[in-house]
């Protein structure tokens, strides 16, 4: 396992999904006002991570890496945790050459031994977090009838026990100190059967059942815990059903807003759950799914 700040862009790749992303997103009209200093002032109460220390598992790809970015230019100082060193390497040094404070561990998170490392070391990079996100996680999904053990307990592994057991290192501190978010990263398998769930659906319930008992356990003393539920989202954890165009376009036209999500969709949500707006926001599963919950 290897700690490291590091730095250097990497240009990112734009796909006509995220072109219509971007074209769907509102933006200030031509001419208009920039901000008063009274309105950056309160924004910046709600919202800024300044002076706040963040951890992220699989916060290299994926989810992972947008809610890095979006923590990191909040102000947030960040630590990386993930297995493959290459796309550490990329996202700290992208995020270091913008100015942002952030650093990564290189762990394996399907041991005890492993995650326990892990928190160690990341603890050590610039202090205890007040923030955790738990976004690792392994997507293995045999049929039914074909679902052995090693892979109930490769996934519960992960999914379930890495960020029980990182809840329990860093929970209590965060009470103790008064102040703590804790951010699970879900999935609509938690929510009912849906394109093969086998353990990963189970792995993903389990963990918004634990995300109520830590928000029981210590939202009085200032720490929310709460999930973030994705809808079909174009990350490597979906690689496999993004093979299949007909698939992906079905699941697109099951939304509200026509589109699958991007990574980049969770940065706003995973700020303000990280942030002080959301105080009175614990045990909550919030759905940023483009509606296909609903629909």
């Amino acid at each position: 396992m290897t700690t490291h700040p590091t730095p250097s862009p990497q240009p990112d790749q734009q796909t006509q999904q995220t072109q219509q992303a971007q074209e769907t997103r509102e933006t200030r009209p031509p001419g208009a006002t920039p901000p008063s200093r009274a309105a950056q002032d309160f924004l910046s109460e709600l919202f800024s991570l300044e002076g706040r220390v963040a951890v992220v598992t699989g916060g290299s790809s994926g989810i992972g890496r947008a809610i890095t970015g979006a923590l990191a230019r909040a102000g947030a100082s960040v630590v990386v945790v993930a297995r493959g060193e290459a796309g550490l390497v990329a996202t700290v040094e992208e995020l270091t050459a913008q100015g942002c404070r952030a650093a990564w561990v290189s762990a394996d998170l399907s041991t005890r031994e492993g995650v326990r490392t892990a928190a160690e070391r990341a603890a050590g990079v610039f202090g205890e977090p007040d923030i955790l996100v738990n976004s690792a996680g392994i997507n293995l999904r045999p049929p039914m009838d074909e679902l052995g053990e090693d892979v109930w307990d490769a996934t519960m592994a992960v999914n379930l026990e890495a960020p029980f057991l990182l809840g329990q290192r860093f929970g209590p501190g965060m009470a103790e100190r008064g102040y703590g978010r804790i951010i699970h990263i879900s999935s609509q398998q938690a929510h009912r059967a849906f394109v093969q769930s086998g353990a990963y659906g189970a792995s993903k319930g389990g963990l918004e059942a634990l995300a109520r008992s830590q928000a029981e356990a210590w939202s009085p003393r200032g720490v929310t815990c709460n999930l973030l539920v994705p809808g079909f989202v174009m990350t490597p954890l979906n690689a496999q059903l993004s093979s299949d165009p007909e698939r992906v376009a079905a699941l697109a036209a099951r939304t509200m807003v026509g589109r699958n999500g991007l990574a980049e969709d969770f940065a706003g949500a995973a700020v303000f759950l990280a942030s002080a707006a959301s105080a009175y926001v614990t045990g909550q599963s919030v759905f940023v799914d483009g509606g296909l919950s609903v629909h």
